[in-house]
C-alpha cells in the first residue's frame, strides 16, 4: 500500500508524507534531509516488505510542506525536532523508529533525546554528532579537495529543470555517488517544489536552509541519554561526512551498532537497500 501526497498538520504547519507498506505494521518514520526523497524508494520498499509501515517526510521549508521564507527560517533544530515527536503521534499511537539521513540525522538524535518516550528505536545515516559549522577537533571535516572541486561548479538557473537535473549529476559524480540517480532524484524534488522561485528550488535541492537555523545548544553531549537500539550506518568514502563522525556517533550512543557501507560514499546505493532494510528491522 502507497499513498501519494498525503500531508499531516502538526505544531501548526503542514508536513508532506509518503506511505508505504502495510499502515497497521510498527511505524518507521523516516526525517527528510531536507527533503522525503533521500530516503530512497527501494530502502522504503525493503522496509515494507518487512512488514514495516514506512512514513517519509519532507522537513519544514522543503518539498512540499509549508514553505515560507528558506532564506529566513523562523524556526530552531528543537522545533524540528518536535515536529517528528508530534508526526510521531499523529501516525500511531506507539512508539516510532525514528530515522534521520543527512540533516535528518541531526533532527533525529535531537528528537530522540527531547521525546525519549516517542521512539522504540534510532538509525542515523551518514550524519554527524554536531550541527553544521566548525567541527569538533576530534571529528573529520568535509574533505577539503573534494568541496573545493564542488563549490567550483558553476550553480545553475534554479527555475531550469534540466540544468538543475545536470547540476546534481555533476555533483554527485564529484562526490562519488551515482549521478544518474542524483539526476532521476533532482528531476523528482523539482516537481515537488510548489513554487517557480529560484531560492525555494535552490533550498529544495542544496538543503541550505538547514545551515541557516538556529541549532543551539549542543547535543552530542547528551548522547549518552539515547537508550533504544541504535543503528548508525555511514558511507566508507563519504567525504562530506566522513566516516569518523559515524563512527564518533556509535562509540557515543550507548550500544550503537555500526554498520559501514564498504562501497557507499554519501548516498545508501540501491544494492545496499535490502541488507539495511534487515539491519533496521533487527533493532
Amino acid at each position: 500500500m502507497r499513498e501519494e501526497a498525503a500531508t499531516r498538520e502538526v505544531n501548526g504547519v503542514t508536513l508532506a508524507v509518503e506511505h508505504f507498506g502495510d499502515p497497521s505494521g510498527p511505524l518507521v518514520l523516516c526525517v527528510g534531509g531536507p527533503t522525503m526523497l533521500t530516503w530512497s524508494d527501494a530502502l522504503c520498499h525493503a522496509l515494507a516488505r518487512l512488514g514495516r509501515h514506512v512514513v517519509r517526510y519532507d522537513l519544514r521549508d522543503s518539498g512540499a510542506s509549508t514553505t515560507l521564507d528558506p532564506e529566513a527560517p523562523g524556526y530552531t533544530l528543537r522545533d524540528l525536532a518536535s515536529d517528528a515527536a508530534a508526526l510521531a503521534v499523529e501516525l500511531d499511537d506507539r512508539p516510532a523508529h525514528l530515522a534521520g539521513v543527512g540533516v535528518g540525522g541531526m533532527v533525529a538524535q535531537v528528537a530522540a533525546i527531547d521525546h525519549p518516550s516517542m521512539f522504540s528505536a534510532l538509525t542515523l545515516v551518514s550524519t554527524r554528532p554536531v550541527a553544521p559549522g566548525p567541527v569538533d577537533a576530534d571529528l573529520p571535516d568535509h574533505d577539503a579537495a573534494t568541496m573545493d572541486r564542488l563549490f567550483s561548479c558553476p550553480t545553475p538557473d534554479w527555475s531550469d529543470r534540466d540544468a538543475v537535473s545536470a547540476f546534481a549529476a555533476e555533483s554527485a559524480e564529484t562526490l562519488g555517488d551515482d549521478p544518474d540517480a542524483a539526476r532521476s532524484v533532482a528531476g523528482r524534488i523539482w516537481d515537488r517544489t510548489p513554487t517557480m522561485e529560484p531560492e525555494v528550488h535552490a533550498a529544495n535541492q542544496m538543503g541550505m536552509t538547514f545551515s541557516r537555523i538556529d541549532c543551539a545548544p549542543r547535543w552530542r553531549e547528551r548522547l549518552r541519554e539515547i537508550v533504544v537500539p541504535a543503528l548508525v550506518v555511514h558511507g566508507r568514502h563519504d567525504p562530506f561526512f566522513p566516516v569518523g563522525n559515524g563512527e564518533a556517533l556509535a562509540r557515543e550512543i550507548p550500544g550503537a551498532r555500526l554498520l559501514v557501507l564498504e562501497g557507499a560514499s554519501t548516498v545508501v546505493p540501491d544494492s545496499d537497500s535490502a541488507a539495511l532494510a534487515e539491519a533496521m528491522a533487527d533493532l
